[in-house]
């Protein structure tokens, strides 16, 4: 079984629709999605009710999803982590043991444009159209991250 992690910062607003798209695209017996923030703001909390209205939307429920912090067994546990922004993708090299551990780490906006290393816009702080946005831009990368898992 092939093991993919999401991360962002709060692990509320987009690696949580980043796992529910994954999920959505795969084959749920041959690969585990799962997300994380590198922050311990929303431990245990559901994902921002935003993002969960814009999953919703294009079908996703991503309501049985809990808040958790990234720790160094993820490297242990999964093959593939993607980051949703610089910053965590920094954060998430800073847990790293090894080059091995390193290697697994990728931003996430790579996959869908491998000219840049964009960062996915926290859409947080901004209004609906803001996750919107986001969704668009994580379904692109993740309908190719699951073609390449398949």
């Amino acid at each position: 079984m092939k093991k993919v992690l999401m991360v962002c910062l709060g692990n509320i607003c987009r690696s949580p629709l980043a796992e529910g798209i994954l999920k959505s695209k795969v084959n749920k017996e041959t690969i585990f999605v799962d997300s994380a923030g590198t922050a311990a703001y929303h431990i245990g909390n559901l994902p921002d009710v935003r993002s969960i209205e814009v999953a919703k939307t294009y079908g996703i429920d991503i309501t049985n999803q809990k808040a958790r912090k990234i720790t160094v067994k993820d490297f242990d546990v999964f093959d593939f982590i993607y980051a949703m922004d610089e910053s965590n993708y920094e954060n998430i090299l800073l847990l790293a043991r090894n080059s091995n551990d390193k290697q697994k780490v990728k931003m996430i906006l790579k996959e869908s444009d491998a000219a840049k290393n964009k960062s996915v816009p926290d859409p947080y702080y901004g209004g609906n159209s803001g996750f919107e946005n986001v969704y668009k831009m994580l379904d692109e990368a993740c309908t190719i991250i699951a073609r390449k898992l398949a």
